[in-house]
């Protein structure tokens, strides 16, 4: 966890080699168990515990060699994650194996019991309760069970057959009606706790405690809820331990605590992965085929859900991926539906955290999800105050990202101040991307100059000076770090940024602050997707901030060319698609920058960036108009329209931050994909 958060090389070194201890170890038990009399599972073979320790430790060690500066172990980190994937698909091959024989047996026991009054000997299995049995030691498969003793049937017939390798295998929900659920206490900026007597705790909002002798937390879940949500609908009114299948199937596996950790670390583990690589840019597709595995986001997310009805580690750690994907990366993105299959399920991940918080009640990495899925719905004010009040994380990477957030968020408020002290802030926490930090806090400071040019002079030469010295630390602080042996993509952005302001200055002959051109802090939220965050009034004071750029305050703005005007157009453009006056940022797109031979928008300090952008932000323009409804699927046209304007972003050669707009490419292709336009 230290090496994941805070990147620092020494930590990421201690990092490897207790992984690769663990690695050693857990091959060595898993030897030995196919010798000594251990435990032996009617699911698995002996020593599968031991083969997911091992897929674990193989997956833990490649995230960290990724995010090492050698493009030598981010290389072998990619192989490393194709012996995990290897040794969790054996994994659920045997768990498939096992359904497959259980599956006809099942029928015909099935059969038996309807031939069979209950007067006459028969008995339904008996289904252990949560609260005496592992909590969801099961992965819901009742539909999957039936659909195997189809395929078994079918086989026995010589009519057809299973995918042998298991690529098909996906665990799924059983449909199941619904059932009156209680519905948990609204969530209101914090998380009101129901107790087992109906009554709510509040968590402190200062100190974030919890008190524990009123809390259900030690003993959860305390009923068990034959109640299985569908994927696709809302969730408002469940609970976490409602999601659990507490069916007659789940007496197939028992309540074994090997089993159900050799279950929920599959779950985990070929979750993350299968989430993991589908995320993976088009820039990166050469590095998949080294490995030669693809991602499924669909099942990997699936799997994940699955795996958080399980009370131990790895229920815990499936939690934080998913907040991580659906606050995080998910909320990165444009192109993604309103709601069903592939939407964000505001609800569920909204109980999630509820019951995580029982879970797990001083966690700050869930004090650090609620402040995110608050600034997701559009609360920046209510997540800063969140995050300003919650108690310092004894973790120094993870105090870092706290730090991190707030700044974020100060800066899509527009909380100048603010946002430069928090980003010098985190410049004291972390070794990374301080060449970043300086430019952001320096970039604030330049909006106060500005703000205070003509309406307080004293100010504004106070403001000026901050920002330049501020802007002179930048280049010095840049290139230290490497991601797979290349330089990070923003010290490259932002040091090409200086580069081109000083040459302007110097051409022009005037200081370092008058030569900025468009807002750079407004080219920060683009970037960094501070837009999607943002209520009306934030947009709007981003539209002031670029119109100053054309106003008389600038006396600059006659000597730009195409290249600075392409900027303004693109980040006016994305404002007004985020306040969803699509026709008229369709049209800045058009005049201003697609008119126009994309070559003019390269060359020697250019911000090459706007000529693809604008292109994806046409894209992201007719889904908003296609998902205002959230019926895509009625115009098929216009996905298709979409579907070019993806393509061409797609095949674009390298420019500035291209891996953050690919991403956006690839879940917005995975999209379309859903609706029946394919590339």
């Amino acid at each position: 966890m230290r090496a994941t958060l805070g990147f620092e090389q020494e930590i990421m070194r201690e990092a490897s080699e207790t992984l690769s201890d663990a690695e050693n170890a857990a091959y060595e038990h898993q030897r030995r168990a196919h010798r000594t009399h251990s435990y032996q599972s009617p699911i698995f073979p002996p020593g599968t515990e031991y083969a997911v320790c091992l897929a674990e430790a193989q997956l833990m060690s490649a995230i960290v060699g990724v995010l090492n500066e050698s493009l030598t172990e981010a290389i072998k980190s990619f192989y490393k994650l194709r012996k995990a994937y290897l040794t969790l698909e054996g994994v659920m091959d045997a768990e498939r194996k096992f359904l497959r024989e259980r599956s006809v047996s099942s029928l015909n026991s099935t059969r038996s019991e309807n031939s069979t009054s209950p007067t006459q000997g028969g008995s339904p299995l008996t289904v252990p309760k949560l609260g005496q049995s592992a909590a969801g030691s099961s992965t819901s498969l009742c539909k999957e069970v039936k659909e195997e003793a189809k395929t078994d049937v079918n086989e026995e017939k010589g009519k057809g057959g299973g995918d042998e390798d298991g690529e098909d295998f996906d665990f799924v929900d059983a449909d199941e009606e619904r059932q009156d659920l209680e519905t948990p206490v609204e969530y209101r900026g914090h998380l009101g706790i129901p107790t087992e007597k109906g009554e709510t705790v509040d968590m402190d909002t200062v100190k974030r405690d919890l008190d524990l002798k009123s809390s259900a937390a030690p003993n959860l879940p305390s009923e068990p809820s034959d109640s299985v949500p569908d994927p696709g609908e809302d969730f408002a009114g469940l609970t976490a331990s409602d999601t659990i299948q507490a069916s007659d199937d789940l007496a197939l596996y028992g309540d074994h605590p090997v089993d159900v950790f050799i279950i929920s670390g599959a779950n985990f583990c070929f979750g993350i992965l299968l989430l993991l690589i589908s995320l993976v840019p088009p820039a990166f597709a050469t590095l998949l085929k080294i490995v030669g595995f693809k991602g499924d986001r669909e099942r990997g997310i699936q799997m994940l859900w699955q795996a958080t009805k399980f009370h131990n580690i790895h229920g815990a750690l499936a939690g934080l991926v998913l907040f991580g994907f659906y606050n995080g990366l998910a909320g990165f993105c444009d192109i993604i539906p309103q709601r069903g299959e592939g939407s964000y399920p505001k609800e569920r991940c909204k109980v999630l955290l509820v019951e995580m918080r029982k879970r797990y009640p001083r966690s700050h990495l869930l004090l650090l999800e609620e402040a995110r899925m608050l600034a997701s719905e559009k609360e920046l004010e209510d997540a800063v105050d969140f995050m300003a009040k919650s108690s310092e994380s004894p973790l120094k990477q993870l105090e870092a990202l706290r730090w991190f957030e707030m700044s974020l968020n100060a800066m899509n408020l527009h909380d100048y101040e603010g946002t430069s002290t928090a980003f010098q802030t985190c410049i004291k926490l972390n070794n990374w991307s301080h060449g970043l930090y300086y430019y952001i806090s320096g970039a604030a400071h330049v909006e106060l100059y500005r703000r205070n040019k003509t309406a307080n002079p004293d100010k504004a030469k106070e403001e000026k000076a901050k920002a330049e010295d501020l802007f002179k630390k930048v280049v010095p602080n840049t290139g230290r770090k490497k991601f797979m042996a290349r330089q990070l993509p923003f010290d490259v952005f932002v040091t090409r940024k200086i580069q081109k302001w000083e040459q302007r200055a110097k051409d022009w002959d005037c200081e370092l602050i008058d030569a900025v051109g468009v807002s750079p802090i407004e080219e920060m939220i683009y970037f960094w997707n501070g837009l999607k965050r943002m209520k009306t009034r934030h947009l709007q004071t981003s539209l002031d901030n670029l119109a100053w750029s054309e106003s008389e305050q600038n006396p600059y703005w006659e000597k730009e060319g195409l290249d600075e005007k392409g900027i303004l157009a693109l980040l006016r453009a994305a404002t007004l698609r985020s306040m969803n006056n699509t026709d008229k940022a369709k049209m800045v797109l058009k005049e201003e920058i697609l008119a126009h031979d994309k070559t003019l928008f390269k060359g020697h300090l250019k911000d090459s960036w706007t000529a693809p952008c604008a292109r994806y932000e046409m894209a992201a323009n007719l889904w908003r108009e296609v998902d205002r409804d959230a019926m895509p699927e009625s115009d098929k046209e216009k996905l298709e329209e979409c579907r070019v304007w993806l393509d061409e972003v797609g095949r674009w050669e390298s420019y500035d931050l291209d891996a953050r707009i690919g991403m956006k490419v690839t879940t917005a292709k995975a999209t379309l994909k859903r609706y029946g336009v394919e590339s």
